[in-house]
């Protein structure tokens, strides 16, 4: 997947500029997508450029003008060719997996603190969603919502990135009550 298919997909809610787009991916996609506000602003200019999206001015005072972005129709079409074809699998690139990996020849404190403070924002972001996911479900039911709702995509990549956050958070308190146990039984044998 290519950040231009993750920006139309979020331009898919309506006309926004580059800087709502951030904020929008922070909200909303960055539970599968991550990307600073700069990589946006270019990959806008080359969509433009390649007619995927159109930009309009909309001149502010006393602030610099912005521009809002929109999907045309040939950005519509690339992304319905981007959803007919087969994604390729994800990898897992964790830096906190290899520290685990590591562990039994590395700084054990160091990497409990780590997978700790991975729980601390696994929390945080699973409070995020719960907030986003009430907004989005406005008093409904989930399935009032998925049956009636005009889109449900954002919702159904809402709920992987809450289940995400969650096993994230099952699994580092899995490794802490590991280390723990083996910490407390090597201080018995020793």
């Amino acid at each position: 997947m290519a950040l231009r298919d993750a920006v139309m997909a979020a331009l898919l809610e309506g006309e926004a500029s580059g800087y709502d787009l951030a904020k929008g991916f922070d909200a909303s996609v960055a539970n599968f997508w991550m990307a600073t506000p700069q990589q946006i602003y270019r990959e806008l200019d080359r969509m433009e450029s390649e007619g995927l999206v159109r930009a309009r001015v909309v001149h502010q005072e006393k602030r610099p003008n912005k521009r809002l972005f929109s999907l045309t129709d040939a950005g519509r079409r690339a992304l319905r060719d981007f959803t007919a074809a087969p994604p390729r699998p994800g990898v897992a690139r964790e830096e906190l997996l290899v520290q685990v990996q590591a562990l039994d020849v590395g700084d054990v404190e160091a990497v409990r603190e780590s997978v700790r403070e991975r729980g601390d924002w696994a929390r945080a972001k699973i409070a995020r969603y719960e907030r986003l996911r009430e907004r989005l479900l406005d008093g409904r039911s989930e399935e009032e919502y998925l049956l009636h709702a005009e889109r449900i995509g954002p919702y159904l990549t809402l709920m992987r990135g809450l289940e995400f956050e969650r096993e994230n958070l099952r699994w580092g308190e899995r490794v802490l009550a590991v280390l723990d146990r083996r910490a407390t039984v090597r201080a018995t044998d020793g």
